[in-house]
């Protein structure tokens, strides 16, 4: 997971505009969350993660595929950043009969992402 791209808005709007593999999306979001894979044990150090996190899901989730995973996400978001792709970034949202579950979960993740980086950093452009 070295290989990341970095935590910006242009990274949020390759998400978003499905120009980032799932694989890499459910990667960002874990690395934030805390989750590190030990390629020496190959298994994942979950110390960093939440408690929270921990008990429901020592192995990191499939975000994309999981919807329990998707909704805790969502909820895990402060409410003041519930929005914040479309009040940050202008995001309109994806047009009706061209989006699915799987859009809408990245849509979730790119949330996630842009909160997490909102409050860890004053770097939004």
């Amino acid at each position: 997971m070295s290989n990341l791209p970095p935590l910006n808005t242009d990274t949020i709007w390759a998400i978003l505009n499905d120009q980032i593999d799932d694989a890499t999306v459910n990667q960002l979001v874990w690395h934030y969350l805390g989750y590190r894979y030990d390629t020496s044990t190959e298994t994942w150090d979950i110390s960093a993660v939440v408690q929270e996190w921990r008990n429901d899901y020592p192995q990191p989730p499939d975000f994309i595929d999981s919807r329990p995973a998707t909704v805790k996400l969502t909820r895990s978001i402060p409410k003041e950043n519930k929005q914040i792709v479309k009040e940050k970034l202008g995001f309109k949202g994806y047009k009706i009969g061209e989006f699915g579950p799987r859009q809408t979960r990245r849509a979730t993740a790119a949330n996630w992402l842009l909160s997490y980086l909102q409050q860890n950093s004053n770097q939004l452009e």
